[in-house]
């Protein structure tokens, strides 16, 4: 593994000192950060290639940082570390720009999973093609491919399909779905986000009602596992 840099930005020191152990055992190098402030000045500073980020932080709060931050077009992918499981503080992050969230108390062997999937799909962000079980999906030509045989796509669909392949093991909401798929200027509804979902499902799911790769996220959203 590369030598990729994870910032950890928590004010419990225990939880802090964990990460750091556990991240850099795997290989990362890790900065750490125990208030908001010195998180975000790290983050600006260091530009790492993953954040693992507290909401409830000293000085500045997560949902801040993540605001400015991609106000500042940091792309990096944030996960948000949160003892809350309220569905508005979820989506709040979310829609901030957050990539994913865990809610504390949580399993160190499953973030640190969700984490090297998280970078390894980030490394292959500039591929110009995704490949996911017997698919493959062409940017370029704007065609998706099951061995030799083309599944025909309508332009959202497609839209739909690109970003979850772009952004895959990542939590997205219904309402950053619409802004990157429907854009700005027309007026989209959840419910066109959930059709959509379902009329792809139908083209790539052996079992629709059993999805191996979209998968519900209650209330928030979607996520694409490309790994199936």
């Amino acid at each position: 593994m590369s030598e990729e840099t994870i910032l950890i930005i928590e004010d419990d020191p225990t939880m802090l000192r964990g990460l750091k152990d556990n991240f850099t055992f795997e290989g990362y190098r890790v900065i750490t950060a125990d208030d908001g402030e010195k998180g975000l000045n790290a983050a600006m500073r260091d530009k790492p290639d993953l954040i693992l980020l507290d909401i409830m932080l000293p000085r500045i709060n997560g949902y801040e940082i993540c605001r400015l931050l991609r106000q500042s077009k940091l792309e990096c992918p944030i996960i948000m570390l949160t003892a809350k499981g309220q569905e508005q503080d979820i989506i709040l992050g979310l829609n901030l720009g957050a990539d994913d969230y865990v809610t504390k108390p949580f399993s160190i062997r499953q973030l640190l999973a969700r984490v090297n999937a998280m970078l390894r799909r980030q490394r292959q962000a500039s591929s110009v093609s995704f490949i996911f079980g017997p698919f493959e999906l062409d940017l370029t030509s704007r065609r998706l491919l099951r061995g030799e045989e083309q599944i025909p796509l309508t332009p959202k669909e497609f839209g739909l399909l690109a970003l979850f392949t772009q952004r895959a093991d990542r939590a997205l909401s219904r309402d950053e779905i619409i802004r990157k798929v429907w854009g700005h200027d027309v007026y989209v509804t959840s419910r066109s986000v959930d059709r959509c979902v379902n009329t792809l499902r139908n083209k790539i799911e052996d079992d629709p009602t059993k999805p191996r790769y979209i998968q519900t996220i209650r209330p928030v959203g979607y996520r694409f596992e490309m790994d199936g």
